[in-house]
């Protein structure tokens, strides 16, 4: 009797090579996250037509560098009717749940004896929501484990949002993967080779776009911490680095849903020139939707929580489901 394998792949790299990739996803990643927070506050003040970060360093540039020294400094503190471990624990679960699921993201094809991404398995859709979703248990417990109504007010309130926008993400990439005929990321970029997805899928990937933001927490998606409401949600009650925590997570998450974004419709590392450029054009294209993420922040106000419920069950579930019926006959026929 043969041992099914506990994961199949088709390209495994050297241990030493795994190693080294882990590290550098992790260093580079750590040196993105602030990138984007400095980008995302010079862009609000354009937009708002003020003045972003002008002070700390040129151009305001270390900026995020005090920012993480000040929350830092700050005391630990902990509220009376925590639970201890759980309080203590849920930012690391949102923080360990994004940079799992970066592993899958391709930034370019096998170049010899290695390739330009973490991992690339069969089920890298499977693996993107399965450990995407892990972030819901970090809001969630710390909602629940601060001891605070209002806390736990916002922790449901990202539940009941993860849950119900998760499931139109999940079907406006199941057109993908039809015509694809894998789930594997690697794969699908390289079936982009003569059109990007974008093209036949365009109304799955607005819905997968739309679903982003709200899965990541954005405005106009934000009531999570609407703070007009519930204070702050389901992070009143952290502070200092615990705080950071939760909003570093949010940033890489951006970088997550820009890059499976990327790889699914916009032909992922493909375009012009010699594939040293692969990297580029991969983080190009992630900066691009990056970049759309801020500006749809600066652009639309925040929904009403019934607002935000009905686009998703009655317009956005509807509309991923008949694209993928669509899809499948379109698929079957041709």
């Amino acid at each position: 009797m043969s041992l099914l394998p506990l994961a199949d792949t088709s390209f495994v790299d050297a241990t030493w090579i795994m190693l080294v990739k882990s590290v550098l996803i992790f260093i580079v990643i750590l040196s993105i996250v602030p990138v984007v927070l400095l980008a995302e506050r010079k862009l609000l003040g354009r937009f708002q037509q003020r003045y972003g970060p002008n002070r700390v360093g040129p151009y305001g540039a270390l900026q995020p560098l005090a920012d993480v020294g000040k929350l830092l400094s700050k005391q630990s503190f902990r509220p009376e009717g925590a639970v201890p471990f759980l309080y203590e624990i849920a930012p690391s679960i949102s923080i360990i749940s994004a940079i799992i699921t970066l592993a899958i993201l391709p930034f370019g094809d096998v170049q010899g004896d290695w390739g330009l991404y973490g991992i690339d398995v069969p089920i890298g859709i499977l693996y993107f929501f399965a450990f995407g979703s892990l972030s819901f248990y970090g809001l969630l417990l710390g909602g629940w484990a601060s001891g605070s109504k209002y806390s736990f007010l916002g922790a449901m309130r990202a539940a009941a949002q993860l849950i119900s926008y998760e499931v139109a993400m999940g079907l406006s990439l199941l057109g993908v993967v039809m015509m694809a005929g894998s789930l594997s990321l690697v794969d699908i970029v390289k079936a982009q080779g003569e059109m990007w997805y974008v093209v036949p899928q365009f109304v799955g990937f607005l819905i997968f776009l739309v679903g982003g933001f709200a899965e990541t927490n954005r405005p106009p998606f934000d009531l999570p911490e609407a703070d007009a409401e519930l204070v702050a949600g389901y992070s009143t009650e952290y502070g200092g680095m615990r705080f950071g925590s939760y909003f570093f997570a949010e940033y890489m998450e951006v970088l997550i849903v820009s890059g499976i974004t990327a790889t699914m419709f916009l032909g992922g590392w493909m375009g012009p020139g010699p594939s040293w450029l692969d990297p580029i054009w991969m983080l190009a294209k992630m900066f691009v939707l990056t970049f759309f993420f801020i500006w749809i922040r600066a652009t639309l106000p925040r929904f009403r929580y019934d607002q935000l419920m009905t686009f998703g069950w009655k317009i956005l579930l509807p509309l991923a489901t008949l694209n993928v019926l669509i899809t499948a006959i379109l698929v079957v026929v041709l």
